[in-house]
């Protein structure tokens, strides 16, 4: 098109007036530019290549109209920041620029997405889908290609090494119906409000179910593709190691990846088990707006037992390093989503034997006798100890080391509670408790469990052997 075409030839001229100005980046904000004489004849360019009718997102209303606004086409493009290496002599390639302007102010506007970091160190080109949302490893230039500006985004000051994020997992899903808010999207961990990551449990609860090790979610960013990329920085840590040339010890900074670690060889077993545990929650889910009260009650539970699996992962920076202050709160955290899932609607909560009733069903999930009496055994202790605690005394049977052990023993026993709980639960009116009710009290009674349980993890098993 011609209005492309001249306001390609516009931006040219601006960054060959860019060469006349003063190299101190504090003379040549975004403000100062908006005052130069050929900011009119760039902006009017906009105007015609780019009207506010189709692109509301690039004006602001100024003395009752619309006009371009600056912050946008020279903060949000890029173009300011391009300007101003100019300005300091910096190489950048012109043409490139004016390209990458052309489409920023031309092409429709990209939906929002949200972005997780996952603690982990995933193969190059992981790509599995979890519903609506995508689990996903990037190179460095295919995240460089998702900022406004490619050409110059590790030329700015401060910019963030993008090869920090090799191997790194990001679980990121779209939003066609949020408008950017453009806050930049790190999260930090005094944010106000309900925790961000909770939003997103239904993608993070297959990665919590297929694998033992800790799985965290480390930030989350808003990401506009080609217009606004919240990625600017990631916690990093510094790793020391011997350079064999020269014998010396070298510090270099690391992105934190953690002991969540993915082979090659074991993509195609997790996009098996994610489709298929995903498929369990969606259908489950879908009861939140069935008529008959059941199904939203069971889609409730299991949306509240996640969240607080989910919560406690997040307070547990390390499976050996949590704070002592929060160790029986985590606990309880677990006591809440083993009795979100085991509870049925037509228990009593005031007759006494509530407590009894979740762990014989929490134990009937399991299929042999030694394991059964293992898992009520672990169900019934945190129940007491969350008692204990929650009435204010204080647990005194137990080092911190020990403490510790027993709270990731139980960790890993509610994956497995949840997973079977997921297997096994039907999506029509029935129940699951009773069943479980009954093969607690003669396991001999419902072989569909044990059929039920071991063709899962036949074709869809976890990372780890599941213990029957």
């Amino acid at each position: 098109m011609r209005e492309e075409s001249d306001l390609r030839l516009a931006v040219i001229e601006w960054l060959r007036q860019a060469r006349s100005l003063p190299p101190v980046p504090q003379a040549i904000t975004d403000v100062a530019l908006a005052d130069l004489p050929q900011w009119e004849t760039l902006s009017n360019a906009v105007v015609h290549a780019a009207p506010v009718s189709d692109h509301r997102d690039l004006y602001v209303k100024s003395e009752g109209d619309r006009q371009p606004a600056y912050r946008v086409l020279l903060g949000q493009s890029g173009l300011g920041a391009a300007t101003r290496l100019i300005a300091q002599g910096a190489q950048v390639p012109v043409e490139e620029i004016a390209d990458s302007f052309v489409t920023f102010c031309t092409a429709p506007p990209p939906a929002v997405e949200d972005w997780l970091l996952i603690k982990g160190d995933f193969p190059d080109r992981t790509r599995i889908r979890l519903g609506r949302y995508t689990l996903q490893t990037f190179t460095p230039d295919e995240i460089r290609q998702m900022y406004p500006m490619p050409a110059t985004s590790a030329l700015t000051p401060g910019a963030l090494d993008l090869r920090l994020l090799a191997g790194a997992p990001f679980i990121h899903v779209p939003d066609p119906d949020r408008t950017s808010e453009r806050n930049g999207g790190y999260w930090q961990l005094d944010f106000s409000g309900p925790r961000p990551e909770a939003a997103h449990w239904r993608a993070l609860l297959p990665l919590i179910l297929w694998t033992p090790e800790l799985v965290h979610v480390d930030a989350v960013f808003e990401v506009e593709r080609g217009r606004e990329f919240g990625l600017s920085r990631v916690p990093t840590t510094m790793d020391i190691y011997e350079d064999w040339r020269s014998g010396r010890e070298v510090e270099r900074e690391v992105r934190e990846a953690g002991d969540l670690y993915l082979s090659p060889t074991d993509l195609p077993g997790l996009e098996a088990f994610c489709t298929a545990v995903t498929a369990k929650i969606d259908a489950i889910m879908d009861g939140i707006t069935c008529e008959r009260a059941l199904p939203r009650k069971r889609a409730r539970r299991l949306e509240r037992a996640a969240r607080h699996l989910l919560q406690a992962h997040q307070r547990t920076h390390f499976d050996l390093a949590v704070w002592e202050q929060e160790v029986d709160e985590l606990r309880l955290d677990y006591v809440i989503a083993v009795e979100a899932l085991m509870v049925s609607p037509d228990d009593h909560h005031d007759d006494g034997n509530l407590t009894e009733r979740i762990c014989s069903r929490a134990s009937a999930l399991f299929l042999t006798p030694s394991r059964r009496d293992e898992v009520r055994e672990m169900v019934r202790k945190a129940y007491s100890a969350r008692s204990r605690y929650v009435h204010g005394d204080v647990l005194k049977d137990q080092d911190e080391k020990k403490k510790i052990d027993s709270l990731r023993a139980l960790r890993l026993l509610m994956r497995e509670i949840v997973l079977r709980w997921l297997i096994l639960t039907p999506t029509g009116p029935e129940d699951l408790a009773p069943r479980l009710s009954a093969a607690a009290a003669v396991p001999e009674t419902d072989a569909s469990i044990d059929e039920a349980l071991r063709a899962f993890f036949t074709r869809t098993p976890p990372h780890d052997t599941p213990v029957m």
